[in-house]
């Protein structure tokens, strides 16, 4: 694997983790949004993503392997888990029973995803600076 092959991978973790945290600070805006456009409450989002392998073939010995490349986001799901219900029958989305369907976002489980997240995007950087810092000693070797 070249330098740049690790910096393309850990770019594009970083793009993930950046969408990630996106999708996270607007579940935790909407967590109580009992309405939304479709008329139900919100619906909690997740990032839907991929490895990216090739298949490429040494040259030395003839031997098929499967490389990453980094990932890929597929896109933006909404979970599907049941609606929070809470009795509040002086709510205006209130139902005929005085219920009112909450979102199905769960603030500890979002600030836990917080966190995880954070820090894979600084493990991330670091990884980053690390490729960095060597291909800066390869060309400082090569001045010399």
């Amino acid at each position: 694997m070249t330098v740049f092959k690790s910096m393309q991978i850990n770019a594009s973790g970083l793009n993930l983790e950046r969408l990630k945290l996106d999708t996270i600070s607007t579940n935790i805006a909407n967590a109580n949004t009992t309405r939304t456009e479709n008329g139900e409450a919100y619906r909690r989002k997740v990032v839907v993503f991929r490895e990216r392998l090739s298949a490429e073939t040494d040259r030395q010995s003839g031997l098929a392997s499967v490389r990453s490349e980094g990932v890929n986001v597929v896109g933006i799901a909404e979970d599907q888990s049941d609606f929070r219900l809470e009795y509040s029958p002086e709510h205006p989305d209130a139902d005929e029973n005085g219920y009112v369907r909450l979102p199905n976002v769960n603030m500890v489980d979002e600030m836990i995803d917080l966190i995880r997240t954070q820090r894979t995007y600084e493990a991330n950087v670091t990884a980053l600076n690390t490729s960095k810092s060597i291909l800066k000693k390869a060309l400082e070797i090569s001045k010399d």
